[in-house]
């Protein structure tokens, strides 16, 4: 197998995740791609260690404008923003863009950490600033490091996949005192019961379903994030102001 990424089917930039999770390569080869996931690092810790404490939002591109789940996640955004975080997200449209939308509207601080895939995304017109990277697992640790929640809206596979990383990292204590909220009951009520058959055949503790909250109440996050992150963590509201990131004029 060649030691370079092929160019058919997207620039090499944005195969190097794919090259990379493909097998082994010669050992240049794969120091090469330790050092740039190395400096990928390096890059994001730079953009998000300035950008004050955040909840992330996931949730689907899918649900524009006007949508009963793009116009709650707005309000959620607004939420977060007032509670004195920063919300961030994927960058994208649809919720990504209702939650960063909510927050700006808000007075608050928005960014997108955006992960950059073959096809094209634009980033919504909502974002303080925003950092592109190109591995999967690179965003997920950045997301946990400079997140004190998450927040979960509807959304598809790659809403479920931090969701249950989430979940893993608090189960298995690799993270503690991380709050996760999920929003829309209805939406996810086939999670929800399979959530309680894992228990039941105790693949899972039952103590494991208290990892998340399900609700369709913003008031009720806004007490929980208080509870279980404002306060644990000694955490002040902010004034709005412009983020000053490091490298920017």
């Amino acid at each position: 197998m060649p030691d370079t990424p092929e160019k058919k089917g997207g620039s090499p930039a944005k195969d190097q995740e794919r090259f990379f999770l493909e097998g082994p390569r010669s050992r240049l080869s794969e120091f090469v791609s330790v050092l740039k996931i190395a400096w990928e690092f390096v890059r994001v810790f730079r953009v998000l260690h300035f950008v004050g404490p955040c909840v992330t939002v996931f949730g689907s591109a899918r649900f524009s404008d006007g949508h009963e789940y793009y116009e709650l996640t707005r309000k959620v955004g607004g939420e977060l923003a007032r509670l004195g975080f920063t919300v961030m997200t994927g960058g994208g449209p649809g919720l990504m863009e209702a939650a960063n939308r909510g927050a700006k509207e808000a007075g608050g601080h928005s960014i997108g950490c955006n992960i950059e895939l073959p096809f094209e995304q634009s980033h919504n017109a909502y974002l303080d600033k925003v950092v592109t990277v190109y591995y999967f697992f690179v965003r997920k640790v950045a997301l946990v490091k400079y997140s004190y929640a998450f927040v979960v809206v509807p959304g598809g596979l790659g809403t479920l996949d931090e969701l249950f990383e989430a979940l893993t990292l608090i189960q298995t204590k690799k993270i503690k005192d991380f709050p996760v909220i999920v929003f829309c009951r209805d939406y996810w009520i086939n999670m929800r019961e399979h959530l309680e058959v894992m228990a039941a055949a105790k693949s899972i503790d039952i103590a494991d379903l208290n990892l998340l909250i399900f609700t369709d109440s913003i008031d009720e996050a806004s007490k929980h994030l208080t509870e279980h992150s404002i306060k644990r963590y000694g955490l002040k509201k902010r004034p709005p102001k412009r983020i000053r990131i490091l490298g920017e004029g």
